[in-house]
């Protein structure tokens, strides 16, 4: 089966499961009792609807018209796929609403809309438009989009965009400043060839005459060749860039350009063309998913060219996720009537300058690098760098206010700072960064049970989406008949199938015995009993990680914690600063990632263990580039009780305070009084966690923090991340006895960046 058969099976699947589609919609108020429902519908509506009628601008109080925006499509320009209807688009639209709501807490109705004509399509869209809070106008075709957005602009009072037109206008133009900042050209001077001719190149070329381009110094061209002034039955936005300079096609035009932005198809930009280009040149070759010019090919080609695509594996990826959730954002909080040239610009100036910023330690562990700076690639911000929320809707919201377009213009900046912070949350975006960093340096990864479709299926998708290079352990024939069954198809080498039990292994398995007996001897192990071991997947993998002959270990499904566990410690055991491991399992809320520990190994732990399971979750959050705010619970707050749950807790925080100041935790305190930050500053002023956002509760016993990750996980829908081993002396990682696959995945991932950090310290 090809990688794009398995891809689109693997899409179908998710589309599907366990629910179809990818948004829903989600009471935000208590439904539970007779009283609210008489408040949320007959009797208690009638309030609300008589005072919107007596003021309709109390539809931003009483409604979710405020951070409502429309996704709003005719499917007849659907990403690479062209005019394929209304229906057959709606998956993207919804898309596109999961990524309104997981960059900017933005929720969205897609809706689809079955007409082509644009007088009709307007007036549709008109009708609706009450509803919403702005309207994010998506794929729909050149020329009939200029239009149907003109006229909207123009006849509706809130915040409208077609994305496929500024979103890359918006962050190419961000890129463009840089590149010619880093190249030494002005924007005055330099020459473009923009190589389409399509909405998003109109809409960019545009943008760029607004940055100082000069009009005469840009050559477009469409599939037909150079747009001239003498070719008859121009679009008016085709004429706006149409040329007298006697050039036909795309090799003439591009000698001497300064800049080439494509926006057309793949592989139209020749190494040959490219030599042409002046020195210093700029490729903005944004055709997805094969650019108009290979990256390699043009890096090889000139060293001195300065590229962005519209790739993530290559530096500079113009993605319009940079702009339009962040824009919206700003424009929705001020309660723009309108999204204007003014706001665009500043969007773009924002995005600019953040590029220029210092970038946090967390944006260098997530795409795996040491020191991520401004220059040739990294001309404009990451996607998953956490501060583009703030920067960019705080820019927009200011450049609506002055411009004049905002309703609700806003008076405390720095209030509304720490709102949009409190907007961060969506825990699943932590575990996209942590994916990210893990495919940055793939690891090898020994699954213990790969005779199970479930951990195979785990061990695929983590092959195919880059994670690690699996080690697959168990009986050769089931392995490799399952394998045929999910069509898992591994390049030479990065897959491994081992038998530990066949004669194929007899030497690696004689020397792993050899080694663990030597290690065990005086502990009651016998050679024979070692030889015996080490047939079992867990043994035998264990012995794989410690020998360097893979980088971390993933087992569990098959087995309860307890023993998997044993032969992880015989094995592995702890590192050389550690007496006890621990477990935390990291839920991704909506609020943001929260840790509670310990969920799987001390059964009742004293003082002195809280302080160790306390000190080993601050180091794993650090690990992922999570700053510790940690809270020790109890039944009691600050020595209200004396009894021994409250007492240990209490203690281990006198102890974590003199020991280690440097750490964020307070207790004992109780679960709500943790979580709220009002009740904490109100209640306990003198904690110091009083006016911090708690990530991580530590438990007085296992019980209670088991009971409550797998409440979370099953009531709240939570994703859980766990539990996750602390301190062991390699990295091995033990799912819950029948961990669903995507649970195995995730683990194979905390698996990965624990070798990768792991690797790093040693090169200290």
């Amino acid at each position: 089966m090809s990688s794009n058969t398995k891809l689109n099976k693997e899409a179908l699947l998710y589309h599907e499961f366990p629910t179809p589609g990818k948004i829903s919609v989600v009471p935000t108020k208590k439904h539970s009792t007779q009283r609210d429902l008489a408040l949320a519908y007959s009797p208690g509506v009638a309030a609300p609807c008589l005072e919107i009628e007596k003021n309709p601008h109390d539809a931003y109080k009483y409604t979710s018209k405020g951070n409502l925006v429309a996704v709003i499509s005719n499917g007849t320009a659907v990403l690479g796929l062209g005019d394929i209807g209304a229906l057959a688009g709606k998956p993207v639209m919804e898309g596109k609403g999961l990524l309104f709501k997981i960059f900017a807490d933005i929720d969205v109705f897609d809706i689809e809309i079955d007409e082509k004509d644009p007088e009709k399509f307007i007036q549709i869209v008109k009708g609706i438009a009450p509803t919403f809070g702005g309207i994010n106008l998506e794929d729909i075709k050149a020329p009939e989009a200029f239009e149907i957005e003109r006229r909207l602009k123009e006849e509706l009072d809130i915040p409208l965009m077609h994305d496929d037109q500024h979103g890359t206008a918006i962050i190419s133009s961000a890129g463009l400043l840089n590149a010619c900042e880093i190249v030494g050209k002005k924007l005055s001077d330099i020459r473009i060839v923009v190589n389409g001719a399509g909405a998003s190149a109109i809409s960019c070329s545009r943008l760029y005459k607004k940055l100082g381009i000069n009009p005469d110094n840009m050559i477009m061209l469409d599939s037909k060749g150079v747009i001239r002034k003498d070719r008859p039955g121009l679009s008016a936005e085709k004429l706006e860039f149409a040329t007298c300079i006697d050039v036909h096609d795309l090799d003439d035009a591009i000698a001497g350009a300064d800049m080439f932005l494509g926006l057309s198809k793949g592989d139209v930009l020749t190494s040959e063309m490219l030599m042409k280009m002046a020195p210093n040149p700029i490729v903005f070759a944004l055709a997805n998913p094969t650019p108009e010019i290979d990256y390699h090919l043009a890096m090889s080609t000139r060293s001195d060219v300065l590229m962005a695509t519209g790739r993530s594996d290559y530096p500079n990826q113009v993605n319009n996720v940079l702009g339009f959730p962040y824009i919206f954002r700003g424009a929705l909080d001020v309660r723009a009537t309108t999204i204007n040239e003014e706001m665009k610009i500043a969007a773009v100036y924002a995005l600019a300058d953040l590029a220029k910023q210092a970038v946090p330690e967390q944006v260098n562990i997530t795409y795996g690098e040491k020191h991520i700076a401004f220059g040739r690639e990294y001309i404009i911000p990451k996607p998953f760098d956490s501060r583009l929320l703030e920067v960019v809707a705080l820019a927009v919201a200011k450049a609506a206010i002055d411009s004049g377009v905002a309703k609700e213009p806003i008076k405390d900046w720095e209030k509304y700072r720490e709102q949009l912070a409190e907007r961060l949350g969506g825990g699943s975006k932590w575990m996209k960064k942590l994916t990210n960093q893990a495919k940055e340096n793939p690891k090898q990864v020994v699954f213990a049970e790969a005779e199970h479709l479930d951990v195979l299926k785990a061990a695929q998708i983590a092959y195919d989406e880059g994670i690690c290079k699996p080690i697959l352990l168990g009986n050769k024939d089931i392995i490799h008949e399952l394998m045929l069954e999910i069509s898992f198809e591994g390049i030479a080498g990065d897959v491994l199938v081992l038998d530990p039990k066949s004669d194929e292994q007899k030497q690696r398995r004689e020397k792993y015995a050899n080694d663990y007996w030597i290690n065990r001897q005086r502990k009651g192990i016998k050679l024979y009993d070692a030889m015996s071991l080490m047939q079992e997947c867990n043994y035998f993998g264990a012995m794989m990680v410690v020998a360097g002959e893979a980088d971390a270990l993933i087992s569990g499904y098959t087995r309860s914690y307890s023993s998997v566990i044993k032969p992880m410690m015989e094995v592995v055991g702890c590192r050389g600063d550690v007496k006890r491991i621990s477990a935390t399992n990291l839920m991704l809320t909506p609020k943001g990632p929260l840790f509670l520990s310990d969920t799987a190994v001390n059964v009742d732990p004293n003082a002195e263990d809280l302080v160790s399971i306390t000190k080993m979750t601050a180091d794993t959050m650090s690990m992922f580039g999570i700053k510790p705010a940690i809270a020790l619970l109890s039944y009691s707050n600050f020595g209200t009780s004396d009894h021994q749950l409250s007492t240990k807790a209490a203690k281990a925080v006198k102890m974590l305070h003199d020991n280690h100041p440097e750490i964020d935790v307070d207790g004992e305190i109780q679960a709500d009084f943790a979580l709220n930050q009002e009740m904490m500053k109100e209640r306990f002023p003198f904690s110091k966690l009083a006016g911090k956002k708690v990530n991580a509760l530590i438990f007085p016993e296992l019980s209670s923090a088991n009971i409550t990750y797998k409440i979370m996980k099953e009531l709240n829908d939570i994703e859980s991340v766990g539990p996750i081993l602390m301190g062991m002396d390699r990295p091995v990682h033990i799912v819950q006895l029948g961990a669903r696959v995507d649970e195995m995945v995730n683990m194979t991932t905390i698996a990965v960046v624990d070798a990768q950090e792991r690797e790093k310290k040693n090169r200290r």
